[in-house]
């Protein structure tokens, strides 16, 4: 059985800086690859870890560097995809050493477990917030679907198709997702599309197919459904998807650190 952690929106920034001034988002990933280590005695052997954007802040080398060091612990193989904060040539400059990243082009890949199939796809645009797909990624994913054979997949990006109601979010999404709908919707098994941006655990459909949206390694961006609301983040804690073939894809929401328990419900029994 694949098993499949999925992590968005690190947001590393330059050392002894906190982001927005607010979140040791160091410290939330190193949280993050420690909790990830530490499940695995529970949850079983994880497959492949996959970090669906916004690695840095700001893009620099500084940033990747410092994610990579973070990352070195982590007993699992990673691939990314970049997010509205990252730099696409820099990303490429900082991972050149790593197989799924591209000498050239988007940052598409694709990997093949058996069970499950995994494709990443580069919604970022550069010097600018919201998401496209341009069409050689359009034409890759229809490309490597076609290839599939009917196998189930995930499909991860980082900008959302779809409207959150968090109003300054959902200005930023991603822009003409018609051609994503009508590929993933011809896609003849089970499919679904795994996103991040938003930094919280969102369900929605997208088409015929579910999309899920991960929540954020260190902060959340404020559950703020009025008209207007001003952009803002709050300190909840961190989360990461699991995803695993159980007669289907199904997903679990894991908190990132440590928590008192397991404690036994009836423990006189």
């Amino acid at each position: 059985m694949t098993r499949i952690i999925q992590i968005s929106d690190p947001h590393i920034v330059p050392h002894g800086q906190l982001a927005y001034g607010q979140v040791d988002t160091a410290q939330a990933l190193a949280d993050c690859v420690e909790t990830i280590n530490q499940s695995m005695p529970e949850i079983g052997p994880i497959d492949m870890v996959i970090i669906a954007g916004d690695l840095t802040d700001f893009g620099t080398e500084e940033e990747y560097l410092r994610f990579r060091t973070i990352m070195e612990p982590l007993d699992i193989p990673y691939r990314a995809v970049p997010g509205n904060h990252d730099d696409v040539a820099m990303m490429r400059a900082c991972f050149w050493d790593q197989a799924w990243m591209p000498n050239e082009g988007p940052i598409n890949w694709a990997v093949d477990f058996g069970d499950l199939a995994l494709i990443g796809l580069d919604s970022s645009v550069t010097d600018c917030a919201h998401g496209h797909l341009v069409e050689e990624t359009l034409a890759f994913l229809s490309t490597t679907l076609d290839a599939q054979n009917g196998q189930p997949t995930i499909v991860t990006m980082h900008h959302p198709p779809v409207l959150t109601g968090i109003e300054k979010m959902d200005i930023q999404n991603l822009r003409d997702s018609k051609a994503l709908k009508a590929i993933l919707s011809d896609y003849n098994s089970e499919l679904r599309l795994t996103c991040g941006h938003i930094h919280r655990n969102i369900i929605a459909p997208f088409g015929d197919v579910i999309c899920q949206i991960a929540p954020g390694v260190s902060h959340a961006v404020t559950m703020d459904l009025r008209e207007g609301a001003p952009n803002c983040l709050t300190k909840e804690p961190g989360g990461i998807l699991l995803h695993e073939i159980r007669g289907g894809i199904m997903s679990h929401h894991i908190p990132v650190g440590h928590y008192p328990g397991p404690f036994l419900f009836y423990p006189d029994e």
